[in-house]
């Protein structure tokens, strides 16, 4: 970092303003105090905006927590003198943040790029979220009681110093506070210390070592003594923001679940898939429909797109599966798109998958468009295999990012050959630039090879494992019973280290193997912090087992269907806790078991707050019962949610067509509701493929399915919001 990079600021103003902590207008953006030598203040970051070292200019900030850092919201704004108002969301132009490292010169601590703001409204100050965990710098904790009047504090900062246009090293001096009122308090720099330009947004600390504790910001100064500054003006006042009051609000948004955000903007967007649309008169192209949130617009992503690898065929079904993630870690949600009917030249069905990259303006609006994925092409293990007709890669999706923050891919490939047995099945695990095949050939991969086994079929993932199924493995000589594999995410490999494998015929799972179970034939993973733990390094994994025959009260009920929950411990042991089912007459689960339900057949669950201690209220699934006959409806279909903890009839939530519940219309016939679920934080998706007409998607709020005080259900569908009147199963997905 070169002493003569310049460093974009503004002039303070030369007076105070009235009221009690007002200094100007303009912030302070660096300390003429002493440098820093040691770890005491490594919480302090370095903030820099821009990558182009004509224009770069640069704040100080504070780590708050191993995501996130506070920092000032007048190094966001456009105009600070005018306005502190920051959107919520991605930052505009590239940012990123330097934590830990007191000497600019070393290599200690980490280097993160900030990819999310959070801005207050009532003061100085922006919440800031990092592309991935510092794990080896301890955050501060904030302080409990506001700065008083006459108290000494500490600042920090990488701003200018007394002979420094941009220092390498971390200063730090004492203010005494003069006065505090409301968000801010107005004190004087001690011996001649000064905040001074790149220091807005530094940390005010009470206390030193592990005692610190984070009083407030800086945020405007006289900048007295500070390099550049007119040698006339040597007041070294400041203003500081106040964020002794700010404690739970940093919890709630820290542990606060991800939102799809694909243009940056902090509002939910939403893809809904239509894998039978016609495009450009080749039916079933498919095509996935976005819809901007905050009214923004909607958008139609196919592949006739000059930016959308691929071309629209008849029967590409682009769109089968979708999953979300960021995957390039800028801040926009990337779109992982499966097109698992794809010809690959003559090669029937081997399917391909892409990554589409959000963007200020949209999905594919930026520089880098799609990153795509088939076989025979790239690198590691997809590079050394070949698309082979009826492969069907991409056939499932799972996306997410691993404890450390890393961003990964799990995509299915169930009729992978292996050899010369067919259809074995297989699936590919993307992360950090690499990528390798996981199948049941594999050393110390759970199960054998067999003809049909279509391992693959089903995938899940969290932060800590990642779940495959083979619903169509055969248990001795029990067709179509199922199994699965778990792993953990493996090393930095990239590799996934294998952990167990599960069927109904385990001592440890209730239940028998049976023909026709399709054990495995939905999965649905979530972190999970059991009490007492100190994080969410557990998961609890859901497994659909939809074709599950149920006694109920002497009589068989062939494909009910049924839900079992376990616990993956960090170790990788497993433990069985529930079983979900439609209610009998012998307890008080809503519902009634009858033979076709096939209760499970889909399921998503949901961690509503991820970093706490889980609970019945924050731990939820949605089990989808395609086949449920609603009076003499046939395959009307219905979804009933459930609490991942406790007992199954103590919370759960039916919900069909009419119902109060919310989800609209009457039940159809041949409907299948319950085949399109997708749970997040603050809304439980239904898709209506199958109709009525060309179909439809209804967000019900988390308190409709809950059981909390019913809110109004928003409906997307062809037709209406800025969507054609044209489909062939919108719905298909939601994400």
């Amino acid at each position: 970092m070169p002493h003569s990079r310049t460093l974009r600021v503004s002039a303070l103003a030369a007076v105070l303003l009235a009221g009690p902590v007002a200094l100007g207008t303009t912030p302070a953006q660096a300390v003429t105090g002493t440098p820093v030598t040691d770890t005491a203040y490594g919480f302090t970051a370095r903030v820099e905006f821009g990558d182009n070292d004509d224009t770069r200019r640069a704040c100080s900030g504070v780590l708050v927590d191993t995501e996130w850092i506070l920092t000032a919201a007048s190094c966001f704004a456009d105009n600070p003198a005018a306005s502190l108002n920051v959107p919520a969301g991605a930052p505009k132009q590239k940012t990123t943040a330097v934590i830990g490292r007191t000497d600019l010169t070393g290599t200690q601590g980490a280097d993160r790029r900030i990819v999310e703001l959070v801005p207050r409204t009532d003061r100085d100050v922006v919440l800031a979220r990092l592309n991935r965990p510092v794990t080896n710098v301890t955050p501060v904790a904030l302080a409990t009681s506001p700065a008083a009047a006459g108290e000494q504090l500490t600042f920090a900062g990488y701003g200018r110093t007394k002979t420094e246009w941009a220092p390498l090293k971390l200063h730090t001096g004492a203010y005494t506070v003069d006065a505090a009122a409301g968000t801010a308090a107005n004190v004087t720099g001690k011996d001649g210390a000064a905040a001074c330009a790149g220091d807005s947004g530094g940390p005010v600390v009470r206390g030193t070592g592990a005692s610190a504790t984070l009083a407030g910001l800086t945020s405007q100064s006289w900048q007295g003594g500070c390099f550049g500054t007119d040698a006339a003006e040597t007041r070294t006042g400041a203003v500081v923001s106040r964020v002794d009051d700010l404690a739970s609000w940093v919890s709630s948004k820290a542990g606060a679940t991800r939102i799809t955000d694909f243009n940056g903007d902090g509002v939910e967007d939403l893809a809904i898939s239509d894998p039978k649309a016609a495009v450009g008169g080749d039916d079933g192209a498919g095509v996935v429909r976005i819809v901007y949130g905050g009214g923004k617009g909607t958008a139609q992503i196919d592949q006739d797109l000059e930016w959308v690898s691929g071309g629209s065929e008849p029967g590409d079904w682009f769109g089968e599966s979708l999953a979300t993630v960021d995957y390039n870690e800028d801040g926009y949600t990337d779109l992982v798109v499966g097109a698992p009917s794809e010809d690959i030249d003559t090669t029937a069905d081997a399917g391909m998958v892409d990554v589409l990259y959000g963007a200020a303006n949209g999905l594919g609006t930026g520089t880098l468009k799609d990153t795509h994925f088939e076989q025979g092409t790239g690198n590691g293990s997809l590079a050394n295999s070949a698309s082979e007709a009826g492969d069907r890669m991409g056939h499932s999706l799972a996306a997410g990012t691993t404890a450390a923050g890393e961003p990964f891919l799990l995509i299915g490939d169930p009729g992978e050959a292996l050899g010369t047995v067919q259809k074995a099945g297989a699936a590919f695990y993307v992360r950090g630039g690499t990528n390798v095949i996981i199948h049941q050939d594999k050393t110390n991969v759970p199960g054998a090879v067999e003809a049909n086994d279509r391992f693959g079929t089903t995938v899940a993932a969290d932060s800590n494992h990642i779940a495959i199924g083979a619903p169509n493995e055969a248990i001795g000589t029990l067709a179509d019973s199922g199994n699965l594999a778990v792993f953990n995410h493996g090393g930095s490999n990239g590799v996934p280290t294998p952990l167990f494998g599960m069927d109904q015929d385990a001592d440890t799972v209730s239940g028998a193997a049976e023909a026709g179970d399709q054990f495995a034939g939905s999965l649905a993973l979530v972190d999970y912090r059991p009490s007492g733990a100190a994080a969410a390094t557990d998961s609890i994994l859901a497994v659909g087992s939809p074709g599950e025959a149920l006694d109920v009260n002497g009589v068989k009920k062939t494909e009910a269907g049924r839900v079992i929950l376990f616990r993956v411990t960090a170790a990788g042991t497993y433990s069985e806790m529930g079983v979900l089912w439609q209610g009998t007459a012998e307890d008080t689960v809503s519902g009634t078991a009858e033979a076709g339900d096939r209760f499970g057949e889909k399921i998503s669950a949901i961690n509503a707050a991820p970093r706490a201690v889980g609970t019945a209220a924050t731990m939820r699934i949605a089990v989808g019962v395609p086949g449920e006959a609603i009076g003499t409806t046939a395959n009307a279909g219905a979804v009933e949610t459930f609490s991942l903890l406790g007992a199954a009839g103590d919370n759960d939530v039916w919900i069909e067509a009419g119902n109060p519940a919310g989800l609209p219309g009457t039940a159809g016939a041949g409907q299948y509701v319950g085949r399109s679920i997708n749970f997040t934080g603050g809304n439980l998706y239904i898709g209506m493929p199958y109709g009525p007409s060309l179909g439809a998607v209804h967000a019900l709020p988390w308190a409709n399915v809950t059981g909390g005080t019913k809110a109004p259900v928003t409906t997307y569908q062809p037709g209406a919001g800025g969507l054609p009147s044209v489909g062939g199963r919108f719905g298909y997905v939601a994400k």
